[in-house]
């Protein structure tokens, strides 16, 4: 059955599904148990912590532009825009391309120039 895409409008006037009830409902002993159909142990050690790259700083490090540095890793003006100002997050590969800009700029741009 085909239905119509929801406008702009209606997406931000829709209320998300959320079951409060279920979520008040829910104990430590089930999250346990979804842990472990997951894959994970929960009494396991926590994975390191990695810092999200912080983009002004290498941007700026880079002496660059939001519209130079957005055209040298290929990714929308917005895009740039939108991590610097914490509105969007970023996928691990994101991270990974930043890390390596970071600490290895010169290698980096030149790879990814055009």
């Amino acid at each position: 059955m085909d239905r119509e895409p929801l406008t702009l409008e209606q997406i931000k006037a829709s209320r998300p599904k959320v079951d409060r009830a279920k979520i008040a409902a829910t104990t430590e002993a089930d999250i346990r148990s979804h842990q472990i159909e997951d894959g994970e142990d929960p009494d396991g050690p926590l994975p390191p912590f990695r810092a999200v790259p912080n983009v002004r700083a290498i941007r700026a490090h880079l002496k660059m532009t939001q519209e130079e540095f957005a055209g040298a890793i290929g990714v929308p003006l917005a895009t740039v825009r939108n991590w610097e100002q914490a509105r969007t997050g970023m996928d691990p590969a994101v991270r990974s391309l930043l890390r390596v800009v970071e600490r290895e700029p010169e290698a980096a741009l030149r790879a990814l120039a055009k």
